[in-house]
């Protein structure tokens, strides 16, 4: 059942502990006539706009720390070479939100070792391209940040024959080399749907090669068609502790309202709130059993 006011939303009620918010997903193509009309933006509320920022706003009043961003692209919306910046733009500032996180998520990426054993993806320029025309319509202080491939780090040097291999075996290597990288405020690792002989920390270090940066290791909820891994509440707080020693490490989730196979989280298979609290612990914060959650 839609919410009706924004006190509804648990957007409004996250604890203080989630520092970022991704709300997914807008298109690339969206078209945004102003006045919060979100109806031809892709967004996945079925709220109206005005509710939404409401929202976002008592989010923020609650928590002045947190910051609210705009998820861009995703599995469904890939139409990229229209990309629409001026509307994207007007809304994140319409909605109060903060920023935009890219999810490109390309078909063919093509990807190929040169003589010298770097990687390179037919999609460099594009996700150039991306970075640059948003950052010019959103410039700092407004975050700009990328949800990045689960082995787009993968496929050179240490890590050059790194299991799983796939056709986006290094699909962030080129982007992260170029000048765009500098324009990036955050990356977030898609650490799922790579299989079960796929390591989250292994590709949290691949990264952290390449990027100096913040960065969060993302985990998915166990659902339909998602190939894992997915790991228990104890898995995701031992994986927690180990990135909290980094200084610019941290977590994601998604999806944040993800329901497991069955209709019911545990600790074995937990939904997106006993992920954040899992997640919460072995990052030794503060208010981890927070009755928003």
């Amino acid at each position: 059942m839609p919410a009706a006011t924004a006190e509804t939303m648990t957007l409004a009620s996250l604890p203080s502990y989630i520092s970022v918010v991704d709300l997914a997903f807008v298109r690339p193509d969206l078209v945004y006539p102003g006045r919060l009309d979100i109806t031809q933006t892709g967004l996945e509320y079925n709220v109206a706009g005005q509710i939404l920022h409401d929202a976002i706003a008592l989010l923020k009043s609650r928590h002045p720390d947190t910051r609210v961003l705009l998820s861009l692209g995703g599995a469904v919306y890939r139409n990229w070479s229209a990309l629409n910046v001026d509307d994207l733009a007007r809304l994140v500032n319409d909605l109060g939100a903060d920023g935009v996180d890219i999810d490109f998520e390309a078909r063919l990426p093509g990807c190929n070792a040169d003589g010298g054993g770097r990687i390179h993806c037919g999609t460099d320029e594009t996700w150039e391209r991306i970075i640059h025309q948003i950052r010019k319509a959103l410039p700092r202080p407004a975050l700009l940040t990328a949800a990045v491939w689960s082995v787009g780090a993968y496929g050179e040097d240490e890590f050059r024959l790194t299991q799983p291999v796939s056709p986006y075996t290094g699909f962030m290597l080129g982007v992260l080399r170029s000048p765009a990288a500098s324009d990036l405020d955050l990356l977030s690792i898609q650490a799922y749907d790579a299989g079960p002989r796929y390591d989250p920390l292994q590709a949290w270090r691949a990264y952290r090669t390449v990027w100096k940066g913040p960065l969060a290791l993302g985990l998915a909820v166990q659902r339909s068609g998602g190939a894992g891994p997915f790991p228990t509440e104890a898995e995701t707080e031992r994986l927690a502790e180990t990135v909290a020693a980094d200084p610019q490490g941290g977590m994601m989730i998604y999806p944040m309202l993800g329901i497991p196979d069955g209709g019911r989280g545990s600790a074995r298979l937990p939904d997106g709130f006993g992920l954040a609290k899992a997640m919460c612990r072995g990052m030794k914060l503060t208010g981890c059993d927070s009755p928003g959650l």
